[in-house]
C-alpha cells in the first residue's frame, strides 16, 4: 500500500473510531438519565443559612425528595456576593447530583460588577427552573412625603427636579438591586439624588423610617408590613406588571417612567453539560414541588406567586436579564473591584 493510500485511510479510521465511541457512550448516558437519581443530591445555596433563599431551598428540597426518592442536602457556601457558592456548582460534575440556587445577583448583576468572575453565567450553567420573581417597590418616608405633597411618582419627580440635591435614597449596599433600581430611576426620570449604601436592607429601611434617608427601592416582601401598617408611602412597583400582593399600587411604567422592569428572582441551576433528560426530570420534580401548599405558603411569604415554567423558559429569561443589567450597570458606571 502506498503512502497516499495510508494517509487517506488514517483519517477515515479515526473518524470511524470517534463515531464508535459516541455510539458506545450513548446507551451509557441514556442509562444514567433513566436511573437518575440513585444517590444523594447536593444543593448549594450561595448565601448564609437562615435567609429567604435558604428557607425556600430547604422547603422545596423536602418536597423534591418525596418525588425523586433521594435525599436533597442543602449546603450553604456564602461569599463574594454569592459567587463562591455558585462557582462550586459550575465546577462540579455535570451529572445532576450537584445543583445550586442561581439568583439575579449571581446570574445577571455580578458579572458586570466584578472585574474577575469565577464563572460565566451564560456558559457554565444549565438552568432548571425559575422559582420566584418578586418586584421591588419604591417607598418613601411618610413624613417626608406628607410635608412635600408627594403622593405619586410624578409629584416625586417634580420634587426631585427642584430639590434632588437634598434627597438621599437608601439601599442595602453598592451593587444591590435597590442601588441599581435607584440609578435606573435617576436615568429614566432625568433627576438627581444621593445614594446612601448600608450593610443590608434592614439597616437601610431603619434609616428610611427615621427620615435619615427619604426613599428606597425595597424588596416587596420586606416592605409589605410597613406598607400595610401605613408607616411608609408606596408609590410604584418596579416590574412591568402589578403585583397581586399590592394590586392597588401602579408600576413605574404606568406612572410614566418608560422601560423600567426590575425584579428579584432566583431558580435552580445545574452545571453546564448535564444531560437534558436529567434537567427535564429535575424540572418536573421542582415544578411539582412548587405546587405543594407548604411551598406555596413559603413563596407567598416572599411575595411570589410564580407559576412553574420550563427549563428553556428560565434559560431565555436569564439570558435577557444578563444583557439588561450589562447595559444598566455600564450606564451607571458601578464597579465593586
Amino acid at each position: 500500500m502506498n503512502n497516499h493510500k495510508r494517509n487517506f485511510l488514517k483519517p477515515l479510521t479515526l473518524t470511524a473510531l470517534g463515531v464508535g465511541l459516541c455510539l458506545t457512550n450513548a446507551p451509557a448516558l441514556a442509562d444514567e438519565a433513566s436511573n437518575y437519581p440513585n444517590k444523594v443530591i447536593h444543593f448549594v445555596v450561595p448565601y448564609a443559612a437562615g435567609g429567604p433563599l435558604d428557607a425556600a431551598a430547604r422547603q422545596l428540597g423536602e418536597r423534591v425528595q418525596e418525588t425523586l426518592g433521594q435525599n436533597v442536602i442543602v449546603e450553604n457556601k456564602a461569599g463574594a456576593g454569592g459567587n463562591v457558592g455558585l462557582a462550586s456548582v459550575a465546577q462540579a460534575k455535570a451529572d445532576g447530583y450537584t445543583l445550586g440556587m442561581g439568583a439575579v445577583a449571581t446570574m445577571a448583576i455580578n458579572p458586570w460588577l466584578y472585574q474577575k468572575m469565577p464563572f460565566d453565567p451564560s456558559k457554565d450553567f444549565a438552568p432548571v427552573i425559575l422559582l420566584s420573581n418578586v418586584p421591588n417597590v419604591l417607598i418613601l418616608n411618610k413624613k417626608f412625603a406628607t410635608e412635600n405633597g408627594i403622593n405619586d411618582v410624578q409629584t416625586l419627580v417634580d420634587y426631585l427636579k427642584q430639590h434632588g440635591d437634598k434627597v438621599n435614597y437608601a439601599s442595602g449596599g453598592n451593587g444591590s438591586a435597590g442601588h441599581l433600581a435607584g440609578e435606573l430611576f435617576k436615568q429614566r426620570a432625568a433627576v438627581d439624588m444621593l445614594h446612601i449604601p448600608y450593610q443590608g436592607a434592614n439597616p437601610a429601611k431603619m434609616a428610611l423610617l427615621a427620615n435619615q434617608t427619604q426613599l428606597m427601592f425595597d424588596n416587596l416582601a420586606s416592605s409589605l408590613p410597613q406598607i400595610k401598617a401605613d408607616e411608609v408611602v408606596a408609590l410604584a412597583v418596579t416590574t412591568a406588571e402589578r403585583s397581586s400582593f399590592l394590586s392597588e399600587v401602579p408600576t413605574l411604567e404606568e406612572s410614566g417612567i418608560a422601560n423600567f422592569d426590575i425584579s428579584t428572582w432566583f431558580g435552580v441551576v445545574a452545571p453546564a453539560g448535564t444531560p437534558e433528560a436529567i434537567i427535564e426530570k429535575l424540572n418536573q420534580a421542582y415544578a411539582e414541588g412548587m405546587k405543594d401548599e407548604r411551598v406555596q405558603q413559603q413563596m407567598r411569604n416572599m411575595a411570589s406567586d410564580l407559576e412553574p415554567g420550563s427549563a428553556q423558559d428560565f434559560t431565555n429569561y436569564a439570558k435577557e436579564e444578563l444583557a439588561k443589567y450589562q447595559e444598566m450597570i455600564k450606564a451607571a458606571a458601578i464597579k465593586l473591584d
